[in-house]
């Protein structure tokens, strides 16, 4: 990989260095993982929504059930998707730490040159 050094001891990464690592195998691998995660977690989440709404906008009587008190059905379902959304990022920081960030750092690691 081809570097630069300026006098203020940065390092400059050329283009072609970006394209030979968006064209290695490891960063298709770290894309893979990542669009395996993101596109059915987004997918199911807007399903839930979608349903919701649907829900909201066409089964009043259902959305109106009283469950406890003033509490009904379409507040808790409203609830859940605050707690999903929360969930949800929950389960993609676990997933990032453990599966994305060690890849990508071993990436960049290897693009500013610091392993073999």
């Amino acid at each position: 990989m081809s570097e630069t050094h300026h006098s203020s001891g940065v390092t400059q990464i050329s283009g072609q260095d970006y394209v030979a690592v968006q064209a290695s195998p490891e960063f298709a691998d770290l894309r893979s993982r990542l669009r395996r995660f993101v596109f059915p977690m987004s997918a199911v989440f807007l399903i839930w929504y979608a349903a919701y709404v649907l829900l909201g906008a066409f089964a009043h009587d259902f959305m109106a059930v009283k469950v406890w008190g003033d509490i009904n059905v379409g507040l808790l379902i409203g609830l859940g998707q605050f707690v999903s959304t929360f969930v949800i990022t929950w389960i993609y920081v676990r997933f990032a730490n453990r599966d994305l960030d060690p890849r990508a750092e071993a990436i960049a690691a290897r693009l500013e040159g610091n392993t073999a």
